[in-house]
């Protein structure tokens, strides 16, 4: 009996020290990744046509980085008030004040804004969608009979365009440029702006090769939000300064607001400051 009762506890104690192993070696087994538990950031919870201040400091994507000469030119640059990400222009360059419209031509909006600037003697610039320009091309002609700016903002707003190989953000800018010349022959393109101003070497290249100057902007109201005339008017006239190039939208959304705004803001700034539109032939 006594010995029956010895293998009974050295098979339990086996027993036991094998389970414990199993575990053991079950722990430093990483668990399957489980599908679908990844989530990727694609900025669905935006508005389609939003744009949004990418950060100044962010690295440049490793498509198109430029040569060292490249680079000392464009940190030259951003010593310069007129400057900004990358190189990109962020001021009039003189005392006046631009106010940009992005994301149109919309039928809606665009038409007041543009009633608006053009009872208070004002040109702006336009910085329109291709896909919209095509859409509208009605609208691209008035707005370049009435003097205002046309500036290149890509084909349907891509804000990861910039991400894209250099011949895709070519064949983007390209296309939208035929599509506003297909509205107005005669309007220069100097300009482009960078959907989200999501700005990389790559699509800065392109534009400037195409003959654009790279447009991003000194003052956000963040209109895009729909947050109301009143506080989109306050932050323009209380952010804007002699050389400002202003961020507003004509089109993305619900866009009454930023129209509403025009009566507060237009009648304050044309008074203290000289409001135009940026050069047509850029500067």
């Amino acid at each position: 009996m006594g010995a029956v009762r010895a293998a009974g506890i050295i098979t339990l104690v086996v027993t036991a020290v094998l389970g414990s192993a199993y575990l053991l070696g079950r722990s430093l087994v990483p668990e399957p990744t489980r599908n679908g538990s990844a989530v990727t950031a694609t900025g669905a919870d935006h508005p389609e046509y939003a744009d949004q201040s990418a950060p100044t400091d962010a690295e440049p994507t490793a498509t198109g980085s430029p040569n060292g000469a490249q680079r000392s030119d464009e940190q030259e640059q951003e010593q310069d008030p007129n400057f900004g990400p990358m190189g990109t222009r962020v001021s009039t360059g003189t005392a006046g004040v631009a106010l940009t419209f992005d994301d149109g031509p919309h039928p809606d909006y665009t038409p007041q804004v543009l009633a608006i600037l053009r009872d208070y003697n004002v040109t702006a610039t336009f910085c329109v969608v291709g896909r919209n320009a095509k859409a509208y091309p009605w609208l691209i002609e008035q707005i370049a009979a009435e003097g205002h700016t046309l500036c290149n903002h890509s084909w349907d707003h891509d804000v990861a365009l910039g991400s894209r190989s250099t011949d895709r953000i070519r064949a983007d800018l390209m296309r939208t440029s035929e599509a506003i010349r297909a509205a107005a022959p005669d309007a220069p393109i100097a300009w482009y702006r960078q959907p989200g101003g999501a700005w990389t070497y790559s699509v800065i290249s392109v534009s400037r090769d195409l003959g654009m100057t790279p447009l991003h902007w000194t003052v956000d109201p963040s209109d895009w939000r729909s947050p109301g005339a009143n506080r989109i008017a306050s932050f323009v006239l209380d952010g804007v300064r002699p050389g400002s190039i202003v961020l507003l939208h004509d089109a993305g959304g619900d866009r009454q607001g930023t129209v509403n705004a025009l009566y507060q803001i237009l009648p304050e700034l044309a008074g203290r400051l000289d409001v135009q539109a940026l050069p047509p032939r850029g500067l």
